[in-house]
């Protein structure tokens, strides 16, 4: 399950997706305020993407943050790897420790076999979706994005 934070993460970067036309900056403010996310913690978290230059962040009174590279080159795997880190994707569902499937010396866990596929098709649909898939989902969806 992701973190609240990782989701209030992808939240923010499909807002600025959906409105990142012509590199408009977004003020911090404005983003909280629509998303409902408390100023202090939204800051953290986007200051946090923009060092990963996933975002671009500009100080001052016209600043603000715009995506730093283009919808369709930021996944959301990149996204939780950044805010959750790999441990969402190696977490064993019954053990305190990563699951061994990375390391072979050591033995997996009883239900690795029957988690490994899904793992790996999770691991694969994070890679293989974009923000602009999901931008685009929800135009063809007709459906208007709310936070």
């Amino acid at each position: 399950m992701l973190s609240n934070t990782c989701k209030y993460a992808i939240r923010s970067l499909i807002y600025l997706a959906n409105l990142s036309a012509g590199n408009k900056k977004i003020g911090i403010k404005k983003i909280s305020e629509d998303l409902k996310i408390p100023s202090p913690f939204l800051g953290k978290i986007l200051q946090r993407l923009a060092r990963e230059k996933i975002l671009s962040s500009t100080k001052g009174p016209h600043g603000g943050f715009t995506l730093g590279r283009k919808p369709e080159e930021i996944s959301l795997f990149d996204i939780v790897i950044h805010v959750d880190g790999e441990a969402y994707f190696n977490n064993c569902i019954i053990r305190l420790e990563p699951c061994s499937c990375f390391e072979e010396e050591v033995t997996t866990c009883p239900v690795h076999k029957r988690f490994s596929k899904i793992r790996n098709d999770l691991i694969s649909f994070y890679k293989d979706t974009s923000l602009a898939d999901i931008v685009e989902d929800f135009e063809i969806s007709g459906e208007i994005i709310q936070f």
